[in-house]
């Protein structure tokens, strides 16, 4: 309906500024009564019309005009006032007389040719403030809260959306049944935390969470991003801030959940413009509005970050965020139902086991597991299947943590047998060690920057704490693949393939001894005090806090546990030179080497054949390069992959 008007009334402006237009475009010459009444007695003048005091002239063929336009200067009739310029009756009586009679129509359009377009602009801006206002344009409201609301009314997400993370929804049933309940905690003068802190690495479900609780408690929730606060003009943080929670007060009870928060809640003093700073004046007015809520307003504010340790202590004291909930990365049961989750209501084959998913995904965290289940769905729809498959779902995650096969890069045979042996390797060194882990898959396909890759399972329960014999016998594994190139190839023959290898060994050989105090020789100390720049979030470097001579230790005793770790990679692979070459050359054959054909090929029983792609669905697609690999490099006990 507002439309409508605003087209009608342009139609209207655009017909009145063509009248004016049109009228003042008249050819019609303006000329004053005597040059008129000098026509008239030449007896030029053929017809003069009288529309009240304006007079048009029609002149006959051959004068010096051929119309003309002019007013009487009184209210007397046009003949009179031409007689009395001197006209002759004669003069007067060859000229033909017409009198109109008056209308309101011209003097109505002209009115409207001047103020119509007047009233189409103040519209038009009328308009384009109300459409800006309605929009929320940033260039027009400045001081408004950007914050999304949803309704609780028809909550969206619950905790039943919500896997791996049974802690942290035990916490927050807490503010659910506040805002179900409040007087239940009232009447006992309990006062529920004003500010739930979520805490945890990217991906862990923090949003998620904050928005299972408005779910879980029927109310509306407000959602704003802590980046969204700043702005480059002075001011228009705290006014947003203001304005948030003013809109949160007349909704109580709400939940507002400010993602990032550390965006705006960094320790204040480290900016560059000192207490002037535009986000130190956004935060203190956090801070002001968080004090200012009273018990009954029933309003309480969930904030998300993964950088609770540059976050102001102000705003962490009891009174404002006094309840801090960790969302850590979720184990192999936690995955296992985060997996359950992301399947529901997808049409899975019978071979899907989400346990064992569970156990290839040690690292992964929900967003993690839900782009899995994305990609595996993409990739059954690509091949032209009903159901996705346990393959779908290993490929996926190879695509998630090193990205789609490279299959058109063109290798040479004697890479592809470099390559081979190297994998075998680890793979052969992994499985000759008590302590090592167990071996997932091997394969040979370029994946991302990898030339080849070696898989590694997640035992059976994760391990949060890493033993210095399960260290060691990773090391040794790492080392697996130069080992294996030095006996096959000789020494002179290495390549480059082991660069990434030999950069972990030496990462975690230096933790052992510096972080872990795993050295026998310089005993349970740490060594060496990481510096971070709190403003920009980042390490910036490690401060020496021990001597020289302690450096050089330090440095033979890395040295050492890599030395060690080398030499029992090749000792195993020179006792199991015949399970190398048969894994190498398996590999050369097939590429790919799955958990159970590595076992049967150990054990000398006889090896199962590979799985076969299904046949893509009519009209023939390309099959997409798909591959598996997994696990996320999120912690050191975690096993990661080997590749070349």
């Amino acid at each position: 309906m507002r439309n409508s008007f605003v087209y009608v009334l342009i139609l209207v402006a655009l017909g009145a500024i063509l009248y004016s237009v049109r009228a003042q475009s008249s050819p019609a010459t303006e000329l004053s009564l005597s040059e008129v009444a000098q026509q008239i007695e030449r007896g030029n003048v053929d017809k003069i019309v009288i529309a009240e005091n304006d007079l048009t002239i029609h002149f006959r063929s051959g004068a010096p005009y051929e119309l003309a336009v002019t007013r009487k200067e009184s209210a007397s009739t046009a003949p009179e006032q031409f007689a009395s310029l001197g006209v002759s009756e004669q003069a007067r009586s060859a000229v033909k007389w017409e009198v109109q009679a008056p209308s309101d129509w011209g003097n109505i359009m002209v009115l409207l040719s001047y103020t119509l377009p007047a009233v189409f602009v103040i519209g038009f801006i009328y308009f384009m403030l109300r459409q800006a206002q309605g929009t929320n344009n940033q260039a027009l409201s400045f001081g408004k809260s950007r914050a999304r609301m949803f309704t609780g009314d028809q909550p969206t997400v619950t905790f039943d959306d919500v896997a791996g993370v049974d802690e942290a929804k035990e916490e927050l049933a807490e503010v659910v049944e506040f805002l179900k309940e409040p007087e239940k905690f009232i009447t006992l003068g309990a006062r529920i935390p004003k500010g739930v802190m979520l805490v945890g690495s990217p991906g862990t479900g923090k949003t998620l969470l904050a928005k299972a609780v408005s779910g879980e408690a029927g109310v509306p929730f407000f959602s704003i991003s802590g980046s969204e606060f700043v702005e480059m003009f002075v001011g228009v943080g705290a006014s947003r801030v203001r304005d948030l929670f003013e809109q949160a007060k007349k909704q109580s009870p709400c939940i507002v959940f400010v993602d990032e928060i550390d965006a705006v809640g960094r320790q204040r003093g480290a900016g560059l413009g000192g207490s002037h700073d535009e986000r130190e004046q956004t935060l203190n007015q956090i801070l002001v509005e968080m004090d200012g809520f009273d018990t009954d307003t029933n309003v309480i504010i969930v904030a998300a970050t993964n950088r609770p340790d540059i976050l102001d202590p102000a705003l962490l004291r009891p009174g404002r965020f006094d309840r801090r909930v960790v969302l850590d990365r979720p184990d192999i049961q936690g995955r296992e139902a985060i997996f359950g989750v992301h399947v529901r209501g997808k049409p899975l084959a019978p071979d899907v086991k989400l346990d064992l998913l569970a156990k290839s995904t040690p690292g992964f965290v929900g967003a993690d597991i839900e782009n899995t289940v994305n990609e595996a769905a993409i990739l059954a729809a690509r091949r032209g299947q009903t159901l996705i498959s346990m393959r779908d779902l290993d490929e996926a995650i190879e695509r998630v943590v090193l990205g789609p096969e490279r299959k058109s890069r063109i290798m040479t045979e004697r890479e592809r047998k470099i390559t081979a042996y190297h994998e075998a390797g680890h793979a052969i060194v992994a499985r000759a060690q008590p302590d090592g882990d167990p071996v997932r898959k091997v394969t040979i396909i370029p994946r991302g920057i990898a030339g080849g890759l070696t898989w590694y399972l997640a035992d059976d329960e994760d391990q949060r704490l890493a033993t210095r014999s399960k260290l060691k016998a990773r090391l040794a594994s790492m080392l697996g693949g130069r080992s294996a190139e030095e006996i096959i190839f000789s020494k002179e023959e290495v390549t480059t393939g082991a660069s990434n290898d030999l950069e972990q060994v030496t990462g975690i050989a230096r933790r052992m001894v510096t972080r872990w105090g795993m050295s026998e020789k310089l005993g349970p100390m740490a060594f060496g005090k990481k510096e971070e720049l709190v403003f920009l979030g980042r390490e910036i470097g490690e401060q020496r806090d021990f001597s020289e001579s302690v450096a050089e230790e330090i440095d033979a005793e890395v040295r050492n546990l890599v030395s060690t770790a080398h030499q029992l990679a090749s000792k195993l692979l020179k006792k199991y030179k015949t399970k190398l070459a048969e894994v190498a050359n398996y590999l050369l054959e097939n590429e790919t080497l799955e958990m159970e054909q590595f076992e049967a090929l150990w054990n000398d029983d006889p090896v199962p054949p590979p799985k076969q792609p299904p046949p893509p669905a009519p009209p023939p697609q390309t099959e997409a390069s798909t591959g598996e690999d997994t696990d996320s490099p999120s912690k050191d006990p975690v096993p990661v992959p080997s590749g070349v």
